[in-house]
């Protein structure tokens, strides 16, 4: 079960009949997820004519409907900013920038291909082919990631046909595993063992100190050790990834490129 505006739903079977994967559902067991359906859901209305069949009951009026971890008066801060972003406008596309966005990349990937067609893979053509390339494929990635969001079109079935257009054809990516995963880093940003994108390849990232600490301490769990080896391993974790921290190098977009290839290959 869940809560969403003070009203308890059960969805022990409906998250497998969840559009949005059954994960954005069950990291919210047992909790107040009224933030996170006003988030992903534009069609509040539709969506809520779902939600009255799995209605089991409301909130007594002494219990509180938000997250034991957060602050109560954070949260209505956020709501009312929320509101008043939304009443503002801010939160409407705007096509035309979108329009040139999309043929700015396009142009771009073209030139990169044609670069190399028509002066050869020497050095210099090649480097200024590759440098096409790349900038056109960054500029995907943000793209797609607005489509994957439904910020660009109204109707979702556009933002949805256009990314896949983006991110299967000219990235070589499946739409459906990015925004699975991608639902979930929104639905519990930074939060370990929730957040995909805090689940790095173990021996190959770490997000510094505290993620090895508690990399460490799960192993220990798993296997019996010692306090002096397990801080003994917890240096180790430390020592020997910081280089490839992402907390202290602001999450490199290298770093995150091969995590990420790792993971669509895995």
């Amino acid at each position: 079960w869940l809560v969403i505006d003070r009203k308890v739903y059960d969805v022990s079977t409906f998250a497998k009949r969840h559009p949005g994967g059954s994960r954005v559902i069950s990291h919210y067991a047992g909790q107040d997820a009224t933030d996170a359906f006003v988030a992903f859901h534009n069609d509040k209305s539709l969506v809520k004519k779902y939600l009255k069949s799995l209605l089991i009951g409301e909130l007594a009026p002494d219990q509180p409907s938000f997250e034991s971890n957060k602050k109560k008066s954070l949260l209505e801060d956020f709501r009312e900013l929320r509101c008043t972003v939304e009443k503002m406008g801010l939160l409407r596309p705007n096509y035309t920038f979108f329009f040139l966005i999309f043929l700015h990349l396009l142009v771009l990937d073209a030139a990169s291909w044609l670069v190399v067609w028509y002066f050869g893979i020497s050095l210099v053509p090649f480097l200024a082919g590759m440098a096409f390339f790349t900038t056109a494929q960054i500029q995907m990635g943000w793209f797609q990631h607005d489509l994957g969001h439904c910020s660009v079109f109204k109707k979702p079935k556009w933002n949805r046909l256009l990314q896949i257009i983006v991110i299967n054809v000219l990235k070589g990516l499946p739409a459906s595993w990015w925004n699975h995963l991608h639902n979930q880093h929104h639905a519990k940003p930074n939060c370990f063992r929730k957040d995909p994108d805090l689940n790095m390849h173990p021996l190959l990232f770490s997000l510094g100190k505290t993620l090895s600490v508690e990399v460490s301490e799960g192993m220990a769990g798993k296997v019996k050790i010692s306090d002096r080896k397990l801080q003994s391993l917890q240096r180790a974790h430390y020592n020997v990834f910081s280089f490839f921290s992402l907390e202290k190098r602001r999450r490199s977009s290298c770093l995150t490129i091969i995590s990420i290839s790792i993971s669509s290959v895995s």
